[in-house]
């Protein structure tokens, strides 16, 4: 099987999860009776609901990282994938979710995203975009990766990137994270009226540090042919 059969065996099988996610989303809230998560009125659930959905969430993790771990053959390889398998699956649970319920009307529309630790909020178009440097970057990583010179972020573009998660990851929750003190009663009235976007696109030019690096290495490659073509016509003299 050839690399790029791997790639497409892993988007089909994170579309199809993308696919049930959608599914699974769209009963849950026609249940509590909120298609749209951003309403006015929180909806408190049963405690047991609510540990159902985080070992969900946790066992959707769980599944990508699986998928990745097969489909891989180096632990860069695993890793690529992994990170395409969880990007397609986020962009598509939107993609899906539009024709069964309606929802989300816009890429502004506002999204509860992961209820670990605390209840990630944003804009649909903020994970869209994060997912969409996975997916560049798992296939980079993914389908480059050769035992004669593997394609790998340096060091500066990985601590990049951890700065730029870290930031992102408190963008998202910087609301729960306020009304944190107030307990699950007042975490689950939060109901953001401001995303934080100039701090995000730091976050979101910091997370494509790798994907820059990789490219800048992969044209670094197609240079060197020429480049030692032409140190061997100068050897040769005219």
């Amino acid at each position: 099987m050839t690399d790029k059969q791997r790639w497409l065996i892993v988007v089909l099988y994170a579309a199809a999860m993308a696919y049930v996610e959608s599914a699974v989303v769209l009963y849950l809230r026609t249940m509590v009776g909120h298609v749209d998560p951003y309403q006015p009125d929180p909806v408190m659930l049963s405690e047991s609901l609510v540990r159902a959905e985080m070992v969900r969430e946790a066992a959707t993790l769980i599944m990508l990282l699986a998928v990745g771990w097969l489909a891989g053959r180096t632990w860069r390889s695993r890793l690529g994938y992994t990170l395409v398998a969880f990007g397609v699956w986020d962009i598509l649970y939107y993609v899906f979710l539009v024709p069964l319920s309606g929802w989300p009307r816009s890429l502004l529309d506002w999204d509860i995203l992961f209820l670990l630790p605390l209840p990630w909020w944003g804009p649909v178009l903020a994970p869209v975009s994060i997912a969409v440097l996975m997916v560049v970057g798992g296939t980079l990583v993914s389908l480059f990766d050769r035992p004669e010179r593997a394609l790998w972020p340096g060091p500066w573009a990985w601590g990049a990137s951890l700065v730029g998660v870290a930031l992102a990851v408190y963008v998202f929750m910087a609301d729960t994270i306020r009304a944190a003190g107030g307990g699950a009663e007042a975490i689950s009235r939060v109901r953001p009226t401001q995303f934080n976007w100039p701090v995000f696109v730091v976050a979101l030019l910091l997370l494509a540090a790798p994907i820059v690096d990789l490219c800048r290495q992969q044209r670094g490659r197609r240079l060197t042919p020429q480049a030692d073509s032409d140190r061997l016509d100068n050897s040769l003299g005219p």
